[in-house]
């Protein structure tokens, strides 16, 4: 059974959307929770559609 289940780990209670470091619009979609390391997750920015990192 295993692969079936989600990964918990990428469950977090994040509400916020991140402000786009590039043209400060907050109209920006989480792609994952985490990022690079575990203090940083991954967003998208549907104003200038550059991918960027946040700080949790």
């Amino acid at each position: 059974m295993r692969g079936q289940r989600p990964d918990p780990s990428t469950e977090t209670a994040e509400t916020e959307a991140a402000t786009c470091p590039y043209c400060d619009g907050e109209n920006t979609t989480r792609e994952h929770p985490k990022g690079p390391s575990l203090c940083r997750s991954m967003h998208y920015c549907n104003d200038c559609d550059e991918p960027f990192e946040a700080f949790q």
